[in-house]
């Protein structure tokens, strides 16, 4: 198939492509910058942006489908880059190229956790991205993955760095809100076959890996597979104290995290169905058996 891809230099997006790839689709890139790609010879790079239509202009007619990953974790208003622009408005624009393009197939990348009535502008936008695809009479598939890791993720690297660095790692609240990370690789493989399994299309996947832990139970993993037997020394912060402190610094791109991050930490971030690993057939990765080879 020709697929056309947004969101591709990401780190998701790297790993959709590769599969893609060995899988013997032809792929063709929207990227902001040509060299984001440029270890992907065999991809088609065409420059441009969602949030700019006039850069999709038939750029899509002779593609079987698309797989619009495009989304951020952190809005940065200074710089153009907010949740209402990079979800809502940009994937309006995907959708209305593919429309006009002739694309029937359309895969949506989404979050675990977006619902109508969320409490964060994250998922708040990340609902009406999906509403858009829901609406616009394409053979369209939404998956939501939890937290995503392997290599080169942001987030557990992240914490592996707090505990090799600092002798205390303060955790928010009280550390047992629940998360289900996902490995990549799962991720990727489900939207790769989604293109060509007809039963997935009209459907709504929660994408989270085998295991739940607590926040607490997550850095204890993470230290183990550092070598560390000793487990983390952990400092709870209470969150009527930190909530008021991150509000303060919330608009500065350096502070480590946001009143929405916070939000949706504390929400935990699991699955109650196992619908999406019985569809597609998948194995899961466990979290605890694979981090190590990244992270050491």
């Amino acid at each position: 198939m020709n697929v056309f891809i947004t969101g591709g230099s990401g780190f998701v997006g790297r790993e959709v492509i590769r599969q893609l790839l060995a899988a013997g689709h032809h792929v063709r890139a929207l990227v902001r910058h040509a060299d984001r790609l440029k270890d992907f010879h065999q991809v088609d790079k065409i420059v441009g942006d969602t949030t700019r239509p006039d850069t999709l202009k038939d750029q899509l007619a002779d593609c079987d489908a698309v797989i619009h990953l495009v989304g951020i974790i952190r809005e940065i208003p200074s710089k153009g880059v907010t949740f209402d622009k990079l979800h809502t408005l940009s994937t309006g624009h995907v959708v209305a190229a593919a429309q006009e393009q002739g694309v029937k197939r359309y895969l949506q990348m989404s979050a675990n956790g977006t619902r109508i009535k969320a409490t964060t502008k994250y998922h708040k936008t990340k609902w009406l991205a999906e509403e858009e695809v829901r609406n616009s009479g394409l053979d369209w598939t939404i998956f939501r993955p939890s937290l995503i890791f392997g290599p080169h993720d942001e987030f557990i690297r992240m914490l592996a760095r707090m505990i090799r660095l600092l002798p205390v790692v303060p955790v928010f609240g009280d550390g047992r809100y629940r998360l289900q990370p996902v490995h990549v690789q799962d991720v990727a493989a489900s939207f790769v076959a989604a293109l060509t399994k007809v039963d997935s299309i009209g459907k709504t996947y929660h994408c989270c890996g085998p295991d739940i832990y607590s926040y607490d139970e997550l850095l204890d993993a993470i230290a183990a597979a550092l070598g560390r037997k000793s487990g983390v020394c952990k400092l709870h912060q209470p969150l009527w104290l930190m909530k008021p402190v991150i509000s303060a610094f919330d608009s500065l791109s350096v502070f480590p995290i946001t009143r929405d991050q916070l939000q949706m930490l504390v929400e935990g971030n699991t699955c109650d169905s196992d619908e999406w690993p019985a569809d597609f057939g998948l194995k899961l990765t466990p979290l605890a058996d694979s981090i190590g080879a990244y992270l050491r």
